[in-house]
């Protein structure tokens, strides 16, 4: 089977709750883009969807979320251009080496403030290590042959990571709650 993520492939490291924050980095080689979150992660998953960034040997990205305010590109930001700017997550990628540096939501959407972050692509430990997968079969849109479906949410289960085919409950309750509150069914905040 290929690698689920460089990342989690050989087992997960916990994070440490009290870890303040770091730099992530593109992969160029001089002149990298920098990017500074002043905070730790949330909700650090494995997502198999077809739009978040991943090594190419991967099935799987690792993504998480950190507020947008605890974001800043600290460095090279003229490098940066948005893939696609009609998706709801405007990805912020390097234009020399292809790295997504982070995704940014700024329509109305569930999940704006929070902007789309891979800490793989930090030096510094401690942060959030992942807690669920999402968007499983997703994998198979991109290729992957179905029969290894259970070999694949095997291993995501062994690593203690559970599997969904959309966002974790929490999440996703977020997202009804949010809807719910937009068309009244729900009292405000």
């Amino acid at each position: 089977m290929a690698s689920l993520h460089p990342l989690i492939d050989n087992g997960i490291t916990p994070g440490d709750p009290n870890f303040s924050g770091g730099t992530l980095s593109c992969l160029c080689s001089s002149d990298p883009v920098i990017v500074t979150l002043s905070s730790n992660v949330a909700h650090n998953h494995a997502c198999g969807c077809s739009k978040c960034w991943k090594p190419s040997t991967a099935l799987f990205s690792i993504v998480a979320v950190v507020p947008r305010d605890n974001l800043t590109v600290t460095s090279h930001p003229e490098k940066l251009y948005i893939t696609d700017e009609s998706a709801a997550i405007q990805r912020h990628t390097c234009r020399e080496c292809g790295t997504c540096m982070y995704g940014r939501i700024e329509k109305e959407h569930p999940f704006k403030g929070l902007d789309f972050v891979h800490v793989e692509l930090s030096k510094e430990k401690g942060w959030q290590e992942p807690q669920f997968a999402a968007f499983v079969s997703s994998i198979i849109e991109q290729g992957f042959d179905p029969k290894g479906m259970d070999e694949v949410r095997g291993k995501l289960k062994g690593l203690g990571l559970e599997t969904y085919d959309a966002l974790s409950p929490p999440l996703m309750d977020a997202i009804a709650t949010w809807t719910g509150r937009k068309s009244g069914k729900l009292p405000a905040e």
